[in-house]
């Protein structure tokens, strides 16, 4: 039976100061992830680190390419592998141009799968005013939608989340309930939500689950809102990996760009963004030579979809 892998982002996470003042990341109390790290918190002092079930190593996502990288470039990299800002001379976002488009059409992760054979999705679920939106024109896809569309797949919608087949992009179902208009939507716990998460992952070869409001946290420059959201995910990433294999199975915990990490700016951030594999030592030696956004869908293409990993 084939390795599960789980690909997790948070959109505009970097590797910040300890500096509580700035970065969210530095003043939330996060027990489960710190006590993952050797009692350190989510920063740049944090990495490298190495433990029997994960790997933190910082990676650069500006990728040579002058300016701050950007959501769209950022993402399309993440799904490709191709250096996409330097081969357009510029970062993008957030929503693609038709430029970076074409890069999402036939070559991401989730074309690879489905080309493979193998079962991949994207678990957030999204509301009706987000279809309205695409079908009216008004709203683009963001590349990671967009990625899986191209791949000919379907975006879960309102009745897979009442009916349990994907999961809220705030995890715990509050954002449909408090600001969707949906007062009858499912809603957990957060470290239910984990175990939610880690239930639906495993009906994939290769899952995505995409949480944005950390991007939106950074640029709102909202510290109490951004520590509220860390210390849920916290409680989120304990329900997730108490329900995983640890052995067996993967989970990556990635970036496009900085952002929350330093709240005293509202724009994107050079910082780099952490690359945290957790999984079995083992397992997680086709990464060992990650230093930046590019390197992750090769990694993940070749020792993955490629079925050269396996369980024993």
């Amino acid at each position: 039976m084939d390795l599960l892998f789980l690909f997790l982002f948070l959109d505009g996470i970097g590797l910040g100061e300890d500096d509580p003042e700035i970065n969210p990341f530095a003043r939330a109390n996060m027990p489960y992830l710190e006590s993952l790290l050797g009692g350190k918190k989510l920063t740049k002092s944090a990495a490298p680190f190495e433990s029997d079930i994960l790997s933190l190593k910082p990676i650069d996502a500006n990728l040579g390419v002058k300016g701050l990288s950007q959501s769209a470039t950022g993402q399309a990299v993440l799904l490709t592998g191709i250096n996409i800002p330097a081969k357009l001379g510029y970062h993008y976002g957030p929503k693609p141009n038709p430029e970076v488009a074409q890069y999402l059409n036939g070559e991401t992760l989730f074309s690879k799968t489905v080309q493979a054979g193998k079962r991949t999705s994207l678990l957030n679920a999204y509301p009706p005013r987000y279809f309205d939106g695409i079908d009216s024109g008004k709203r683009l896809y963001s590349s990671i939608p967009l990625a899986l569309t191209n791949a000919g797949l379907p975006l879960f919608t309102e009745k897979d989340y009442f009916t349990g087949n994907a999961l809220s992009a705030d995890f715990t179902g509050e954002g449909w309930r408090e600001f969707l208009g949906f007062p009858n939507a499912p809603r957990f716990e957060p470290e239910s939500a984990g175990r939610e998460l880690a239930r639906l992952a495993k009906l994939y070869d290769f899952s995505f689950f995409e949480y944005w409001a950390s991007d939106y946290a950074g640029h709102k420059q909202d510290m109490p809102w951004a520590v509220k959201q860390l210390e849920i995910f916290d409680s989120v990433l304990k329900g997730l990996l108490e329900n995983w294999d640890m052995a067996n199975d993967l989970i990556l915990l990635t970036s496009d760009h900085g952002n929350m990490e330093n709240l005293r700016t509202r724009r994107h951030t050079a910082s780099p963004v952490p690359f945290l594999l957790l999984g079995d030592r083992k397992n997680r030696e086709a990464f060992a030579d990650i230093s930046d956004l590019a390197g992750i869908a090769p990694a993940i293409s070749n020792g993955f979809i490629s079925c050269s990993w396996n369980y024993l």
